[in-house]
């Protein structure tokens, strides 16, 4: 039995469930992502499990292949045949084969027995049954790399939706943003070498840049095979997992060759497939390059095209479907393209150009291609049987035989429907589109065909805005949407710039800044809300705001999630700013807040089921702008790492330096919380930028004017939290910041106070100790008008409230405290405290006063607890609360006679721990301050090698112990012999028996029992000689000391020197950081010195406790006036823009950047020179065209003068020989390609469309040329179509036997029905009346209820466009009408509110659909008064050769807004059937309404004069 016969009998029985049928679908196609949700068992599919494969295309998790194996048997079929029935025809090996094509063994062992019940004849419909598919999976092709695809065999009859969800949810496919379909010759073609890596290249980046599907054929040959190579040689190229594009390839499971390897019931996981071409024979490979397979499976085997009608069904589904992608919801758009061919891909455009799909057509790729290619330039007029039958002998000369005359005459009206819908056709040509060939013709060919879409105003324009977008192509954008061809106003980018920003497209954001959006207007707080609420999952900001919500519902005991506010983000990033910034969004005092109202359009855009339009919807509140929305955006953008985005609005900024910085400070702290390495990176990467642009602003803001430079620093910016740039950068300990030049001098500014910088230091110290020496100008203050002091006591106070003398005098009073300290307790220090030492404590509690002034200091209103961790986090506190403590302690025991030593010697280690306390001190100084870093920094090392040390030492401690000495229970010998002489032997103290030569037994104690003395080693039993190992003991020691003293001693060493190196680069950097914390200190610290500093502190207690007066805060900050403040951030952005300036310049000017400009031009020069050839020949036709043009005008004017004169009788009997040649016709094809055609064709359109409307009936094919009856048309045989319409009770019969059509009276009244004609009398011919346009390709009367003429009347009502003000709006200096328009049900495009007259009546019947009937009479008063403007022959898809419409179109024009019968029409129209749509309509050439009724609106615009 084969593999089909094997699987059908595997399959288990609850897998025969069958899928709906296509006439299950609903009649509307579902315009939202829900409407999925129709296919049965699609609950199976584990949503989460969906989500994970969406982030790799090709999942083979355990849980997932059951998933899809439980899935796909119950939702998708194959086909089966189930009567096997002889055909005439034999397999290629010449075996008997059944009517489906497949051997007797191959069909079930049902289908071979005898039939009972079934007939004779072969029959699909009843003869193949579906069944469960058994073959998907994954698919492996072997000798071809670990590259695995997907795969499916599918039922022809599988509905759309069920394949798409396949791929969308099982297969992890994200919706395209663009299906490609790639249709052309199935077998193999030669292309040129540059056009074939032109396609090829322009193909796949299309594809990788927009995020699109491609869709193509599947097999290993053609077209499908440039397409998989295209994909194959990106792929290799690409480094990065990006590089996966989707090709998708669609074909017939029975021309599948090797197809029993993928045969599985309970699917491949993978199953191997063998490309073998040379045994395939007249069946097809699949391509190796392409990533998914759907094999279409119509129960019959070596049939090729079975894929087709499901091709069309898939693509036309996946094209009506919305995809959201980057905050904008677009229709998924479908763009055909095309490569040589045959009569199927002649087929395949011609329906894609009916539906609406634009083809782009690669010239110079063969046969078809090249013939619509060669004639698309033309009129159509031009496009002559003659003409096709010339270019198909020429280009299809193999097969020029196998054309029938009758498949010229299609083939002619084919290409001409094609061409004459010329805004979806694109023709391809080598060189036209420069480098970036085909990619950007794609895109074009989209958008040309949106452009030229029917539409109501400005929906066009948003709909290719909104695929831009989607696309990521900003280059597109730039050159076809914002043209001069339309105005965009700002407001109605605020969409797309969300969602531009939403999905990081910095292209885009610039682009929309360039085209006037302003940020200012753009960004709300609903906006911003917004924003937040879209953040990447991913990003850790967003993790740390779902903490801080999942914090408030556990505090407010809600089971709920709070909805996400901006006092949310606030307080996030007030964790990453540091407490000295105040909260940049306040938590609003009320929950709801005013509604926008930004008017901009209604375009739907949606994100994570948020309405980007309900943000800028009008409401009748205000917009709640923020303060500051760049930097709202700024701080956005920085959260989530965007680079580019977070550049773009940075250099928008106007506080740009405080802005760098605060976006140095937040990069710095995610660094530290970041898990993933790379994004750490990138973080830091990011800061130090940041740090690096705010540095380039201060210098030349510094170099420009140091003190406008220095305010800068200083000046509190409400906009970041009340805070200054010189916080932010000790914040975010931006040492290169700090260190800047600048900033130190600013620093030293205030280090010296009110004096001068250039002051000596002894001449300070010389005034500080004999103050009337300040009066000798000795002593030089600042020149700055604003620190000059006046007066003698100016200059006293000036002096000593100088940071630098306060300094200095503190040192000289904790020396004065140290030499009393120590003088105390060496000397002085009695049973009862004398003078010195009660000096002393006093002095100690005027430092304990200053430290706890320190703690209670709150500038910032941070509160007790927030500035308890700030103080607690700095050493040099810690030293101080560490020194206080112990002197406490000793103190206390000082007191206690009992304890009167103990206190000494606790006190004595509290004046180590302030002797320590110096070194704060000397951290001023430029020589000492870098030391002391080093030596803080050599600290950590120590500690480190401590921890090896420790290891060496325990270990030979232990064991040296328990050799020599037997159960030693002493816990202090223990201690000495394991650790302490152990740490003495690295310093050479060896102890003398650890050999046993210079043991001496009154050293030691035998027993132990000697306190003082430590137990003797092991030794004999007179106690006189050792008996331990000597051996071993003096190894160890060896071993010992070499690895403590070589090794670990040398390692550190090392570690000092390597730490000392690395510092030494930085301790200038370092240093001058670090002395900000000194000289902030100093400049906030009370004058008076220790102990006499209780004065100040006693008049801050007065001032703030009993006169409760604020507190002067010393604080780095200046806050300025409003004027002061704008001119100081004009000037600072002013020198922004110079510095970004200057930065391009640099960039230019790098040699990388020089290269790679020079390698871009040296590359375009190629290309320009490689397409030279290219257009000298395009110059030598042009030419010769030329030439044989004005041979061809001298051929005529010959003619004329033989005409002529054989007028006159100088004839010599001969005919006029034929002069000219039709080359030049074909030269002129080139010079044709800008002008228009004629504005409107010669001869009826939409009458002679194929597929006729309602219906499965074709015309048949009718050239312009032979539309005229005149014309002769032997070939003319249309086929017969009238429908029954059984709702009409007044109908002509549906059959056309002359006896029936006898009765019928022509060109006269015939009862009721006027049958006469308003171009005159119409010919009868057999009994049926002749169209009077010409042919149409069908007989009978279609879906019309009469023969001959059936009357319509459409009425045209308008009125003015006007302003609120009531005054007309025009365009073009044209006044602009509006329409009144209507939308039937069960028809999606719009018309006028009109139609067919019934027999006898006077309104149509859909007229009177919209109005009420009281209003009938008034409205027929109206078209009296109207204005005829057609009385004739419509070109309507109806039209048929014996059957046409002729309508009445009146205009009904309301020419003012009061006019009180278009207020009365209105009424009756609100009234009117709910289930009709009606609208007031601008009236314009893009306006979606049917092609006919267009025309008339041409016409009653001409009338008006109006704008069309």
């Amino acid at each position: 039995m084969s593999a089909r016969g094997r699987c059908a009998k595997v399959l288990p029985s609850e897998l025969n469930k069958v899928c709906p049928e296509r006439g299950d679908e609903p009649a509307t196609h579902p315009r939202k992502m829900s409407d999925f949700e129709v296919v049965p068992n699609l609950q199976q599919s584990s949503s989460s499990v969906s989500r994970s494969r969406r982030k790799a295309h090709f999942p083979t998790g355990t849980n997932e292949k059951e998933n899809l194996i439980s899935w796909i048997p119950e939702n998708i079929r194959k086909k089966e045949c189930t009567y096997f029935v002889e055909s005439s025809q034999t397999s290629d090996s010449g075996r008997i084969v059944c009517e489906c094509g497949y051997l007797r063994e191959q069909h079930l062992d049902d289908a071979a027995k005898p039939p009972i019940y079934l007939g004779k004849e072969w029959d699909p419909s009843r003869h193949i049954q579906e069944m469960p598919t058994d073959a998907f999976g994954d698919i492996r092709f072997t000798g071809l790399g670990q590259k695995t695809g997907k795969y499916v065999r599918v039922s022809s009859d599988t509905p759309p939706r069920v394949i798409y969800h396949l791929m969308t949810q099982h297969w992890g496919l994200d919706a395209p943003n663009l299906l490609i379909s790639v249709t052309g010759g199935a077998k193999n073609f030669i292309m040129k070498p540059r056009l074939r890596n032109i396609f090829r290249q322009g193909l796949v980046k299309v594809a990788q840049t927009t995020g699109a599907w491609i869709i193509t054929g599947g097999s290993h040959a053609g077209v499908m095979k440039q397409v998989g190579e295209a994909v194959r040689d990106f792929i290799l190229s690409c480094s990065h997992k990006e590089g996966e594009i989707v090709t998708i390839g669609i074909a017939t499971w029975g021309t599948v060759y090797n197809r029993e390897s993928l045969v599985c019931p309970m699917g491949g996981f993978p199953a191997e497939y063998v490309l073998d071409e040379e045994n395939q024979g007249s069946l097809s490979c699949l391509d190796s390059n392409h990533s998914h397979f759907i094999l279409v499976d119509d129960g019959t085997h070596g049939r090729y095209g079975v894929e087709i009608p499901l091709r069309t069904r898939l693509e036309k589904f996946i094209s009506e479907q919305t995809k959201v992608k980057g905050g904008v919801a677009i229709k998924i758009p479908i763009v055909c393209v095309v490569l040589e061919g045959g009569p199927g891909t002649l087929d395949t455009i011609y329906n894609a150009i009916t539906n609406g799909i634009p083809c782009v057509i690669v010239e110079g790729s063969g046969r078809v291609a090249d013939v619509i290619a060669q004639v698309a330039n033309l009129p159509v007029a031009r496009i002559t049987i003659a003409l096709i039958q010339k270019k198909l002998s020429i280009l299809f000369h193999d097969t020029y035989e196998l054309f029938t005359e009758r498949k010229l005459v299609e083939w002619t009206k084919k290409i001409q429907d094609i061409v004459r819908s010329r805004q979806l056709l694109t023709i391809f040509r080598e060189g036209k589109y420069g480098q970036q060939d085909v990619d950007v013709a794609i895109l074009q060919a989209l958008f040309k065909a949106s452009r030229n879409q029917d539409h109501f105003g400005r929906e066009n324009w948003d709909h290719q805005l909104k695929l831009a977008v989607a696309w990521n192509r900003v280059d597109i954008a730039r050159s076809e949407i914002f043209t001069d061809d339309h105005d965009w106003k700002p407001a109605d980018l605020h969409p797309v710039m969300a969602a531009a920003l939403i999905s990081n497209k910095p292209e885009f954001v610039k682009l929309f800044l360039e085209q006037g959006v302003c940020l200012k207007d753009f960004v709300t707080w609903d906006t911003l809300v917004y924003l937040y609420d879209n953040l990447a999952p991913s990003c850790l900001f967003h993790s740390k705001l779902q903490k801080v919500l999942l914090e408030e519902r556990e505090h407010t005991a809600g089971s709920k999630m709070p909805r996400l506010q901006m006092h949310h983000v606030s307080q996030v990033l007030r964790e990453l700013l540091g407490c000295s910034t105040q909260p940049l969004y306040p938590k609003p005092k009320h929950t709801e807040r005013p509604r926008l109202s930004i008017p901009v359009p209604h375009i739907k855009l949606n994100v994570q089921g948020s309405s980007l339009r309900s943000l800028y919807k009008r409401s009748a509140g205000r917009v709640t702008f923020t303060m500051d929305p760049i930097r709202d955006l700024l701080i956005w953008a920085v959260v989530q790492n965007r680079k580019e985005l977070a550049e773009i609005i940075w250099a928008q900024s106007q506080d740009c330096m405080a802005a760098a910085l605060a976006c140095s400070k937040i990069l710095k702290e995610l660094a530290k919380e970041e898990e993933d390495t790379d994004t750490t990176d990138d973080m830091l990467a990011l800061a130090e930028e940041y740090e690096h642009k705010a540095i380039g602003v201060f210098t030349d803001c510094y170099r420009k004017d140091e003190e406008r430079a220095q305010k800068l620093l200083t000046r509190v910016s409400e906009a970041w939290g009340k805070t200054t740039c010189l916080q932010l950068a000790l914040e975010a300990k931006n040492m290169n910041f700090v260190s800047h030049g600048g900033v130190q001098a600013f620093l030293t500014k205030v280090w010296w106070g009110k004096l001068s910088v250039d002051n000596s230091l002894w001449r300070v110290i010389m005034c500080m100790l004999f103050f009337p020496l300040l009066y000798t100008n000795l002593i030089t203050f600042s020149r700055e008008k604003r620190l000059q002091p006046v007066g003698c006591l100016a200059h006293l106070r000036a002096f000593f409230t100088a940071p630098i003398v306060i300094f200095l005098m503190n040192i000289l009073s904790y020396f004065t405290f140290l030499l009393l300290f120590a003088y105390v307790l060496m000397v002085d220090f009695q049973p009862m405290p004398s003078w010195r030492e009660y000096l002393i404590y006093f002095w100690l509690f005027s430092l304990v006063c200053e430290e706890t002034r320190q703690l209670l200091y709150d500038p910032d209103g941070l509160g007790v607890v927030k500035m308890a961790s700030l103080y607690i986090k700095d050493f040099w506190n810690k030293l101080d609360i560490c020194a206080i403590l112990v002197f406490i302690a000793g103190l206390t025991c000082r007191l206690i006679p009992s304890t009167l030593y103990p206190g000494r010697i606790i006190l004595s280690l509290a004046f180590i721990i302030f002797c320590l306390r110096l070194m704060h001190i000397f951290t001023v100084s430029k020589t000492l301050g870098p030391k002391i870093i080093i030596v803080k920094r050599m600290m950590k090392d120590v500690f480190f090698f401590l921890f090896l040390l420790a290891v060496w030492v325990v270990s030979f401690g232990v064991a040296k112990q328990a050799i020599l000495i037997h159960n030693e229970e002493r816990v202090e010998w223990l201690f000495r012999g394991v650790v302490y002489h152990s740490y003495l032997t690295i310093f050479g103290q060896i102890p003398s028996y650890i050999d046993g030569v210079n043991f001496n037994i009154d050293q030691c104690s035998p027993n132990g029992t000697d306190p003082y003395k430590p137990k003797c080693p092991e030794t004999n039993a007179d106690n006189k000689e050792p008996i331990f190992p000597e051996w071993l003991t003096v190894i160890l020691l060896c071993l010992y000391l070499l690895f403590t003293n070589i090794l670990l001693l040398n390692l550190l060493i090392a570690m000092f020197n390597y730490t000392f190196q690395q510092v030494q680069e930085h301790t200038d950097k370092i240093w001058k950081f670090q002395r900000h914390d000194l000289i902030q200190e100093y400049h906030g610290r009370p004058p008076a010195p220790p102990p006499l500093i209780l004065l100040n502190h006693l008049q801050l207690l007065v001032q703030r406790g009993l006169l409760h007066r604020p507190a002067m805060h010393h604080k780095l900050k200046e806050k300025l006036e409003k004027n002061e403040e704008a001119a100081l951030l004009s000037w600072e952005m002013y020198l922004k823009e110079n510095y970004l300036q200057h930065q391009q310049c640099q960039e230019k000017q790098n040699t990388e950047q020089m290269i790679r400009d020079i390698a871009q031009r040296v590359d375009v020069l190629a290309e320009l020179l490689d397409l030279d050839q290219v257009k000298r020949t395009g110059v030598v036709e042009q030419r010769l065209g030329s030439l044989e043009d004005q041979v061809h005008q001298s051929a005529q004017a010959l003619r004329w003068m033989m005409q002529a004169l054989r007028g006159n009788g100088f004839s010599s009997g001969e005919d006029v020989p034929a002069m000219g040649s039709s080359k030049a016709l074909e030269a002129k094809e080139i010079d044709l390609k800008g002008k228009p055609e004629e504005s409107r064709p010669p001869y009826h359109v939409l009458a002679r469309n194929l597929l006729y409307p309602g219906s499965h009936t074709l015309r048949f094919p009718v050239p312009d040329e032979k539309v005229p009856w005149e014309v002769d048309f032997p070939l003319y045989d249309p086929p017969a179509y009238s429908a029954d319409h059984k709702d009409m009770a007044v109908q002509d019969p549906f059959s056309l036997s002359l006896e029936s059509l006898l009765k019928i009276n022509y060109n006269t009244m015939d009862g009721l029905i006027d049958r006469q004609s308003f171009h005159g009398l119409y010919a009868v011919q057999d009994g049926l009346p002749l169209n009077p346009m010409g042919r149409t390709g069908l007989r009978g009367r279609g879906r019309l209820h009469c023969f001959g003429p059936n009357h319509a009347l459409h009425p045209v009502v308008t009125r003015w466009r006007r302003n609120l003000d009531g005054s007309i709006i025009r365009k073009s200096l044209k006044k602009m009408l509006e329409v009144l328009v209507a939308q039937y049900p069960l028809s999606d495009v719009w018309a006028l509110p009109g139609g067919s007259l019934e027999p006898g009546e006077t309104l149509p019947l859909k007229l009177k659909w919209i109005l009420r009937r009281e209003f009938w009479p008034q409205f027929q008063n109206l078209l009296k008064q109207g204005t005829e403007v057609h009385k004739g022959y419509l070109d309507d898809p109806r039209n048929t050769d014996n059957a046409w419409v002729e309508t009445v179109a009146i205009s009904v024009h309301f020419d003012s807004q009061n006019n009180v019968e278009m207020k009365r029409l209105n009424s009756f129209l609100q009234g009117c059937d709910p289930e009709l749509c009606i609208r007031w309509q601008v009236l314009d050439k893009r306006i979606p309404l049917h092609t006919n009724h267009k025309e008339l609106l041409h016409k009653v615009s001409a009338l008006f004069g109006a704008y069309y």
